[in-house]
């Protein structure tokens, strides 16, 4: 295929450069030059330095360093206060009552699920589990305003992200335990979830990886409307926590997408731990937010216990991404990581545990919500003691037909990487299944859906 090169063109404007006759007959793709004049050369006597990357530059004869102390820390936007008040008074209730109630539910859905899974995991009855306590907010605030079309890459804590798309209970309780209905096959962990059908990439446990892929994907969505602008106008959402930001991902994406003018939605939830480690320990600077400044990318700061301020920070970001072609936007949620990091994590050894309890009782992203509801007069004590209760039995439900399903078939895991099995792939299955006779009292083959048959070619 014969690729025309045009030189020194903008991407956003390459289709009004191009000759009519080009565009509407040219069979291949267009490659547009990223490689403008670089603006070097100056008119001699100039006040200014004008280099890529540093246009309008004053020169200055004082010989001054530019220290973090002598700017302001990034402020930090809410809508509402820790009880519920109003406090943006510009702010106006874009839902409606019974809207809002199901958004709290829905926070309130995942808070039920994550106690109940992370005793199971303590039962022995689950490998292992993350919950999201203290960040349920984020992430169904977040997701209520994006589009179903838009594309969406998850890190380990965004159940509320998944639960607002319309991933089920039993999706949920499906993936836990790996069992025969679940879309996955059983080849991930323990909430790795994913569903193309909600257009949410699968959780990667490798730290930070989907944040140069939602970059990519991002960039991807923009070719696609160049060269068909009938499509729906689409953005891309990622989420990661600060200690992903601590790795060369999380820079390589940013500069990507900046450079790139890519429509993605950078969402860092700024919960005061990476695993272990406190954020004191990570990074000095202003947070995370100033290094999307340092980039290039428009910024904003929010409290992440705030869901009206997630809620009005996302709607504008996803307004942004797509302005002019499309470009990236990072949004820093302060939240705080309530529970341990993990099961397999005793977040007690590194934080007092008056922390926890401190932040629990003064700032709690569903007492937040539920104090804005009560005040506006449309929850009270007999609904949420009725939206508790229901909710467990739905999910105690949920995870009692999960528990007893069986496993997926054991022929899955040699299917889903070629279209037809291969003869080596056939070789092997064959050779599984003649152990598995040799020694049927040394495996649980019942608990597989076909036992050792579904392995016949």
């Amino acid at each position: 295929m014969k690729t025309r090169i045009i030189p020194k063109l903008s991407l956003r404007r390459v289709s009004r450069s191009l000759p009519r006759a080009t565009r509407s007959s040219y069979p291949g793709p267009i490659i547009v030059s990223a490689r403008f004049a670089s603006g070097v050369s100056q008119p001699p006597g100039s006040d200014y330095v004008s280099f890529p990357g540093a246009v309008k530059s004053a020169f200055t004869n004082d010989l001054k360093f530019t220290l973090p102390s002598d700017h302001p820390t990034l402020p930090t936007y809410r809508v509402a206060d820790q009880d519920g008040n109003i406090v943006d008074h510009s702010f106006e209730q874009d839902l409606s009552e019974e809207e809002v109630i199901q958004l709290y539910k829905k926070m309130l859905m995942i808070s039920i699920m994550d106690v109940i899974m992370f005793d199971a995991q303590r039962q022995g009855r689950l490998s292992f589990y993350m919950v999201s306590a203290g960040e349920e907010a984020l992430s169904v605030g977040s997701a209520s305003v994006l589009e179903k079309e838009d594309v969406i890459f998850c890190q380990y804590r965004e159940q509320g992200v998944f639960a607002q798309r319309g991933f089920t209970l039993h999706d949920f309780m499906n993936q836990l335990f790996a069992n025969k209905l679940d879309k996955s096959c059983g080849r991930n962990m323990p909430v790795h979830y994913g569903s193309k059908e909600l257009n949410i990439h699968t959780v990667s446990s490798p730290l930070a990886t989907q944040i140069p892929q939602a970059a990519g994907a991002a960039y991807g969505l923009k070719i696609q409307r160049i060269n068909d602008p009938s499509l729906p106008p689409r953005v891309v959402a990622v989420y990661f926590g600060e200690g992903a930001a601590s790795e060369g991902d999380f820079h390589a994406a940013l500069n990507i997408a900046a450079t790139r003018s890519c429509p993605v939605i950078f969402i860092c939830r700024n919960n005061g731990y990476a695993i272990s480690t406190p954020t004191l320990d990570q990074y000095r600077g202003d947070g995370i937010a100033s290094r999307g400044i340092g980039y290039g990318i428009d910024t904003i700061r929010v409290d992440g216990n705030d869901i009206w301020a997630v809620r009005e920070a996302t709607k504008k970001a996803r307004e942004m991404a797509l302005q002019d072609g499309g470009k990236p936007i990072l949004i820093e949620a302060m939240s705080y990581r309530v529970s341990h990091h993990s099961t397999s994590d005793d977040s007690f050894a590194y934080r007092a545990r008056v922390e926890v309890e401190d932040w629990k009782r003064r700032d709690n992203p569903l007492s937040r919500l539920r104090k804005y509801m009560e005040a506006k007069g449309f929850w009270d004590e007999a609904k949420e003691k009725e939206a508790r209760e229901g909710t467990r039995r739905d999910v105690l439900k949920a995870f009692s037909q999960a528990e007893r399903e069986r496993k997926p078939p054991i022929r899955s895991m040699f299917e889903d990487v070629y279209e037809e099995l291969t003869p080596e792939l056939r070789a092997q299955m064959k050779e599984l299944r003649d152990h598995l006779e040799k020694y049927p009292d040394e495996y649980e083959l019942g608990e597989y859906e076909g036992g050792k048959n579904s392995l016949d070619s």
